[in-house]
């Protein structure tokens, strides 16, 4: 598995709402691939990984409200 781009990952603002902190971290490697862990995962945990397109379908779907949490 390719490492994050500029090795490290970001986690996402909603990560500590209330009263379920959610931890998802996510980063993008040199070939376009996403990578998505929980962020208090040992470094040692393998992320998710998604391609380009994959990620790129999720994202529009999440951005139309196809999605219920």
């Amino acid at each position: 598995m390719e490492m994050p781009k500029d090795g490290k990952f970001r986690t996402s603002s909603f990560s500590n709402i209330d009263p379920v902190p959610f931890c998802v971290s996510v980063a993008r490697t040199g070939d376009g691939r996403m990578l998505v862990k929980h962020s208090k995962a040992p470094a040692s945990a393998k992320p998710l990984e998604f391609t380009e397109a994959e990620w790129d379908a999720f994202t529009k779907g999440v951005k139309a409200g196809e999605f219920e949490v």
